[in-house]
């Protein structure tokens, strides 16, 4: 670990010396504020009584760690960001308190990808967008502000029969919170044949809009499982039988209907070919890429995507963080 991480986390362990109840203090706010438990339920999560919680919340506030989010800062999770840094060579990490291991980490997740996000964003940039569960529930976490010159690029085509999580509702929602451009790709994100993809990106202008990924300063990723149900196959858009072919393919889920392996290698499959969406190596080629992803399904999808794309900056939560570093 660095010089200035180790001060950091020495500076920190100092600071729980001399403040006993730091580390409960926060969590119990973590749990009330952010993943909404009840006073009740946080004093049953942390095996005190309701009269401590509430005493510690109202301390939480009178020291300024509560505001619209949380700023403090956690031995164990300074850690975890330190080694998630040093093994897979992250600029950035960045590790939301999670210890729930049956539990669904996208709110904590969220809440932390829309604080940083928040800070990205800038006049005069271009953002590619991917999409899923976790970066829709960023939405409320992410400081709008009116900016110049900003243009939001959806990186995969759409969904039709999704209401909710479909990639161009999710890119037009980012780009109203800056009063951004937004630009979609007018197509499906899966077709019926690789024949139908060339057709559409070569005599439909597609290109033109999948090219501008060349040009993105950011992009904000996700990636997905394939081990359960999630987003892709409950909307019908992968269908059972290909969501198995795709396993025995040796898939362990995808990014942008990008279907990798473990190690992050494209594999050898007829969807594939048929996804309307910025290839790896475009993406590669992006200079900042935020991966905001978590869940103990999502394990091996995440470390191939580490491993594949090298994106510059880790969202994730604390369970997923303790898988990815062991």
């Amino acid at each position: 670990m660095p010089d200035d991480q180790i001060d950091a986390v020495n500076a920190i362990q100092e600071r729980a010396a001399l403040d006993p109840h730091n580390q409960i203090r926060i969590r119990a706010a973590w749990l009330y504020y952010i993943e909404g438990l009840t006073q009740s339920d946080v004093a049953k999560r942390l095996g005190v009584n309701r009269i401590m919680i509430t005493r510690l919340l109202s301390e939480a506030r009178r020291r300024g760690e509560v505001m619209i989010r949380i700023e403090s800062d956690l031995t164990p999770l300074v850690d975890l960001q330190g080694r998630l840094e040093d093994t897979y060579g992250l600029e950035r990490a960045i590790v939301a308190p999670f210890l729930e291991a049956d539990g669904d980490p996208t709110r904590v997740i969220a809440a932390a990808a829309g604080s940083y996000v928040s800070g990205l964003m800038k006049s005069n940039m271009t953002v590619g967008v991917g999409w899923g569960k976790t970066l829709h529930a960023m939405l409320p976490y992410v400081e709008g502000q009116s900016l110049e010159g900003v243009r939001i690029v959806s990186l995969l085509g759409g969904i039709a029969q999704a209401r909710r999580f479909n990639p161009a509702e999710f890119a037009w929602q980012f780009a109203e919170l800056f009063d951004a451009e937004g630009y979609l790709i007018p197509a499906p994100a899966i077709v019926d044949s690789p024949k139908t993809k060339f057709a559409l990106l070569e005599h439909c202008g597609l290109e033109q809009i999948v090219s501008m990924a060349d040009n993105c300063d950011i992009a904000l990723l996700s990636c997905g499982g394939i081990s359960s149900m999630t987003t892709s196959y409950r909307l019908g858009h992968v269908s059972e039988a290909e969501r198995l072919s795709l396993i025995d393919a040796g898939a362990v889920g995808d990014i942008l209907y990008n279907f990798l392996d473990k190690d992050g290698k494209l594999i050898d499959h007829p969807v594939n070919q048929r996804s309307i969406s910025v290839s790896l190596e475009r993406l590669a080629r992006i200079d900042q890429k935020v991966l905001v992803s978590g869940g103990m399904e999502k394990v091996k999808m995440i470390r191939g995507t580490l491993k594949s794309l090298k994106p510059s900056v880790l969202i994730t939560d604390e369970m997923t963080a303790k898988a990815l570093v062991e």
